[in-house]
């Protein structure tokens, strides 16, 4: 179970990611200004997939 949420977790990041490139593109987001947006939404999605994991796992 938990290699499978692993693997669906590496995939979600990856697409976040690639979402958030299109829209520092979209956005003409500075270089500068570009690692900080991504940081804060690659730790709102972690936590977010940490906490899924831990209802699925004890529910």
């Amino acid at each position: 179970m938990i290699s499978i949420f692993i693997v669906l977790a590496v995939f979600i990041l990856y697409y976040v990611n690639k979402m958030t490139n299109s829209l520092c593109i979209q956005k003409e987001i500075p270089e500068e200004r570009q690692h900080k947006v991504f940081r804060t939404i690659n730790v709102l999605v972690t936590i977010l997939l940490i906490s899924s994991y831990v209802e699925i796992l004890y529910t």
